[in-house]
């Protein structure tokens, strides 16, 4: 009796033996796996020794900033567009204290650091990090880079976005939205409140130009009667890559069609003299 109880737990002993042996490699796959998992991470760029860190960062408010990364791109375009080419004109230099210089956007220096590789390709000009969108390199900048802002002397030109006619940039294919009287009668004290601390009329010949320029570039516009266009004056025009390759295959082709002419006509000319000095020598030929 006691043989069999002993042959018995024998027999349970050995098979709980073999199944701890079994779970072993299963545990050692698991462990690989999720080694594998976080060095993965950490090759893409999505866990470091900072990110703890940093997320508690943000959570703690002392990264957060309110500025409209896309309308102070737009606001930014407009100035250099339909502003900066005649102020360069006018030779006429823009006081640091003006908000339309270009050292006072917030993200001035973000939008220096980026490259567009491709078109579905965008480079972080600081730590050369890849993207496929420039929303989400913006979103990196955000998250990564928002110690380099420099937030005490620089400002959100999101702000100047009303005087400066920036949904008409953003929106320009959308449908016009209602006039408010009151947001236009706002814009224009804005716009009119930039023309003259930024080109002061006393300031010489120059910057009194230029404050009327500006009253009638972007001021005039804000009005619901809709007489006025904003940008009225033009803007910077760019010399398109396409009109620079059609220009010189138009050239090409034409000094292709002068050489031929040019051979065609030698070789008519060539042949009348062959056929002369022919007609000549048969007619020598010819009995007296």
């Amino acid at each position: 009796m006691f043989s069999s109880l002993w042959r018995e737990k024998k027999e349970e002993y050995s098979r709980l033996m073999e199944m701890r042996l079994m779970l072993v490699p299963l545990c050692i796959l698991l462990q690989l796996a999720s080694v594998s998992s976080t060095a993965q991470a950490t090759d893409q760029g999505y866990i470091d020794s900072n990110a703890g860190r940093t997320l508690q960062q943000e959570q703690d408010g002392n990264h957060q900033i309110h500025c409209s990364r896309e309308r102070s791109r737009a606001a930014q375009k407009i100035i250099q567009e339909y502003l900066m080419p005649f102020v360069e004109k006018e030779k006429y230099h823009i006081s640091r204290s003006c908000k339309l210089h270009p050292d006072n956007d917030l993200y001035r220096d973000q939008e220096q650091h980026k490259s567009h590789i491709n078109i579905n390709e965008w480079q972080c000009g600081y730590c050369k990090k890849f993207f496929y969108e420039e929303k989400n390199l913006d979103q990196h900048f955000d998250n990564r880079h928002s110690d380099l802002l420099n937030l005490n002397q620089s400002q959100c030109l999101a702000d100047l976005c009303g005087a400066l006619h920036c949904d008409t940039e953003i929106n320009s294919g959308l449908k016009k939205s209602k006039c408010n009287p009151a947001a236009a009668a706002r814009n224009k004290h804005l716009c009119e409140s930039l023309a003259d601390s930024c080109f002061p009329v006393n300031n010489g010949p120059a910057a009194s130009r230029l404050h009327e320029f500006f009253l009638h570039q972007f001021c005039d516009a804000h009005s619901c009667t809709g007489s006025r266009k904003p940008f009225s004056r033009g803007r910077r025009k760019k010399t398109s890559v396409f009109y620079i390759i059609a220009s010189v295959l138009l050239l090409m082709l034409l000094l292709l069609y002068y050489l031929y002419i040019y051979l065609y006509q030698r070789g008519m000319n060539k042949g009348t003299q062959v056929l002369r000095r022919i007609s000549q020598t048969g007619q020598k030929k010819k009995p007296s």
